[in-house]
Formats: structure tokens, C-alpha cells, sequence
């Protein structure tokens, strides 16, 4: 029997996309699900509903167990195929709350906080340290399984993990399967959508849409004509939309980015910049934006609980997720291609080997197999080296418990330096070290 352990289960939600998928999958229908978080309450909602759609929508078909509490892990984790990884160290609050609100009283002001930037390299730092633990004991009681990474800042915990284990480990996120369709129904190219051919590569968050084709012909010049357009025309009416931000990095760098407008606003020192607050507005760049939908999770979960926790006659979708698709191939042997976060080692020829890529890659029995890319666009490369710096530097910090990487990482970070001096973020990052207290890896 196929063994699926979903850490962070309490993300009641996230499991049934996941989970349902491979209920939906023929090859992983059978499963015994182990489902671990450290909070009984949101455990035992996804267990629930996790029977529920067991019983709706496959028919009784996979075994599942849930394990509370750092006492079970090896429980949960024994002889387990594949571990999927959601978890989030510190929650919203204490730990988000504490990302944005210190930054914020050194007038450093953030969108989403997750990936990079200072919240970025905090929340890795509480990260990082788990989930090495977790992969540590992997190495002990299912030593061939393979690791499902959906937890933020991607590129920093996925990279942890593979320097200091030995487990097989992909980083996974939705924005490349989202790009191209999202971008031509933006700019009403719908017609193009099912036929688009397209390469995409670069890192986490800051992947670039390299070649857009549609029946042979290249339609990459009309999507910048008109992305362009759109923000001219947006600017002198004083209106905005979604994506300006993104499109701006097209018109500036050539290329456009996979992860949203929101997101990149703050992986670069060109937008969020106390001297030209009008940029804010101009571009329509939403500060504060994930405390805002956290809020907004919080409240929708109260009044949609029942419906997903207690519905006998739960339904489900399979989602565009690439975890069920991944592991259909390396169970069946028929190969799949994702996108992956994956160690570079050569695949992108411009960019660090011990950096984390984002690539197409191959899947089958022999797990994940990044594709070999070549050089980026110089630009493009220069633009994810700038948050290349900050991922490593995290990473070093973590693991060897140096306060100085810390404040390396949180120097060389785009924003971040863009608006405080040396002295001013290391008086930041201390203050964020004593907020955050246990939370973070002892520091020297």
C-alpha cells in the first residue's frame, strides 16, 4: 500500500486539493493518508473531511490516520512513499503579525512577506530548522521517500533541506501552470490559450516566460504591445489594475515573471520606495495585502467550516496541484512534467549551482529530473541573483546559527536596502530576533 504523509494537515483546505487528487488518481486510490499537525482542533476538522471525501468520492478506498504532536512524527512518517509539506512556523499570529509590524516601525513597508524580503527571511529562519528536523527523521524511517515542499519562502526551505539531507526533494508552487493562461485572458488573447506553447524558467516567484508561441507563430510582441497599453492607459487615466506592476518588469526587462504583481512588488528596489510614495498608487501596490487575507481566511473559515468539515457528501475536482500528478509517476513509471524547485547544479548555466531553480523537469520512478535550461537572459539572471543573495544567505544563517548571515542576508536584500541603512537594519533584524524569541534557531 502507497503511504501519503501530509504535514501541516491542519490546512484543512490546501489537504482536500491535494488529498482529493489522489482519490481521483487510480494508482493512488489505495493509500494509507497520515495526516500530522500540532493543533488538535484543525486535525481532527481535516480528519473528518478527509473521510468524508474518502467515502464520497472513493468510495472507502484509502486508509487514513491522523497523528497529533511532535511525539507521533516518526509515527506518521514511517514508511512513508511521499510527504507532502505544508506547514507554517508560528502561524499568523504571533509570527506574520511580528514580520510586518517591526518592519513597518522602520518605515519598511511590505505586500506578502512570505518569500523574501525581511518577512521572507524571518519566516525562513523559523522555518528552516523544522523542517530539517522532519527530513532528519525521514532519513531514519522512510529514507526513499520523496518530499512534496509547498511551504514559503520556497526557494530557502527547499534549499535547506537538500544541503543538509539526503532526502529527494521538490519545492512545488502553482504560479508557472497559472502564468501563460492567466496573461492572455488579461490581455482578451483567450483565443490562444488551449494551443500556447511556452518555456519557462528562472527561480521560485521570479521565473521568466521566456518564449511564447501559439500554432508556430510567435505572439510574444503582441503580449507586450498590448501589456503595455493596458499600463499606459491605466496611468493616464489614474486608474489601475492587477498586473502593472508585472507588465512594467516586461517593459523594463524584457520578459515577463510568473509569480503575481503583488509578490514582486517587494523582490525589487523600484517600487516600494518611501520617496515616491505615488508609486503606491500608481501602480496599484497592495501594502499590507497578505495580513488582509488572513484575516479574510480566518473569517471565511468560520462560516464555511461546516460545509467542508462535516459534508458526508463532500465533492471534489482534480485541482491543477502537481503533488497527485507527481506521485502517479513515480508509482506507475509513466512519465509526467512539472515544474520544479529543484537544486541548479549546471541546469541554468548563469545562475549559482547551490541556488534553487525553477525548471521543467521529468518524473517517473527516478523521482525528479530537472531538465537542462542554458543561460538566462543576462537581465533576467542579474534580476534573480539580486534574490539568489538573500535565499543563501538565510540558508547559512539557519544552519549554522550565525547572527552575521543574518544580517547579510537582510543587507543585500533589493528592498530592504533600497530603504534603510546598515545600522538601521541591523537594529531592525535584533529587534525581530527578541520578538520572535523561540521561534528562531539560537543565533551567535
Amino acid at each position: 500500500m502507497i503511504k501519503i504523509t501530509f504535514i501541516g494537515a491542519g490546512s484543512t483546505v490546501f489537504a482536500k486539493n491535494i488529498l482529493g487528487d489522489t482519490m481521483l488518481t487510480e494508482s493512488l486510490r489505495d493509500a494509507h493518508i497520515a495526516l500530522y499537525d500540532i493543533d488538535a482542533e484543525r486535525l481532527e476538522e481535516s480528519r473528518m473531511m478527509v473521510e468524508n471525501l474518502n467515502q464520497s468520492v472513493n468510495d472507502g478506498r484509502s486508509t487514513v490516520s491522523a497523528h497529533l504532536g511532535v511525539e507521533t512524527r516518526r509515527e506518521a512518517l514511517k514508511d512513508a512513499d511521499f510527504v507532502v509539506n505544508a506547514i507554517q512556523v508560528g502561524g499568523y499570529r504571533p509570527s506574520t503579525v511580528i514580520d510586518f509590524e517591526i518592519p513597518k516601525k522602520y518605515g519598511l513597508r511590505q505586500t506578502i512577506a512570505d518569500t523574501l524580503g525581511i518577512g521572507g527571511i524571518f519566516r525562513g529562519l523559523r522555518t528552516i530548522p523544522v523542517m530539517v528536523d522532519f527530513a532528519h527523521e525521514m532519513e531514519e524511517v522512510c529514507p526513499d521517500a520523496l518530499l512534496l515542499n509547498y511551504t514559503n519562502p520556497m526557494a530557502i526551505v527547499t534549499g535547506a533541506v537538500l544541503r543538509a539531507t539526503d532526502i529527494a526533494t521538490v519545492g512545488l508552487c502553482h504560479s508557472v501552470q497559472s502564468c501563460v493562461p492567466s496573461l492572455l485572458k488579461s490581455l482578451d488573447m483567450n483565443e490562444y490559450i488551449e494551443g500556447a506553447q511556452w518555456k519557462i524558467a528562472g527561480i521560485n516567484h521570479m521565473a521568466w516566460l521566456l518564449e511564447l508561441t501559439a500554432g508556430g507563430t510567435d505572439i510574444y510582441p503582441e503580449v507586450r504591445k498590448r501589456a503595455f497599453a493596458k499600463n499606459d492607459k491605466a496611468v493616464a487615466d489614474g486608474s489601475t489594475h492587477w498586473d502593472m506592476v508585472r507588465y512594467e518588469v516586461m517593459r523594463h526587462f524584457g520578459y515577463y515573471v510568473t509569480e503575481s504583481s503583488e509578490h514582486n512588488a517587494e523582490y525589487s528596489p523600484f517600487w516600494i520606495k518611501s520617496g515616491y510614495p505615488e508609486l503606491i498608487d500608481r501602480y496599484g501596490i497592495p501594502l499590507d495585502e497578505y495580513p488582509r487575507r488572513c484575516e479574510k481566511q480566518i473569517e471565511q473559515w468560520a462560516a464555511r467550516k461546516n460545509d467542508i468539515v462535516h459534508n458526508a457528501s463532500l465533492e471534489h475536482k482534480r485541482s491543477h496541484e502537481y503533488g497527485s500528478y507527481i506521485m502517479d509517476a513515480v508509482v506507475t513509471n509513466v512519465p509526467t512534467r512539472i515544474h520544479g524547485n529543484v537544486l541548479n547544479n549546471g541546469v541554468i548555466t548563469n545562475l549559482p549551482d547551490e541556488a534553487v531553480v525553477e525548471v521543467a523537469s521529468l518524473v517517473d520512478q527516478n523521482k525528479v529530473q530537472p531538465t537542462y535550461q542554458g543561460a538566462l537572459p543576462t537581465q533576467c539572471a542579474a534580476m534573480n541573483m539580486t534574490n539568489i543573495n538573500v535565499q543563501l544567505l538565510t540558508i547559512e544563517a539557519a544552519l549554522s546559527g550565525s547572527r552575521e548571515r543574518l544580517y547579510q542576508a537582510a543587507y543585500l536584500d533589493p528592498h530592504t536596502a533600497a530603504e534603510l541603512p546598515l545600522a538601521k537594519i541591523r537594529q531592525m533584524c535584533d529587534e525581530l530576533i527578541d520578538a520572535h524569541g523561540d521561534m528562531l534557531p539560537k543565533l551567535a
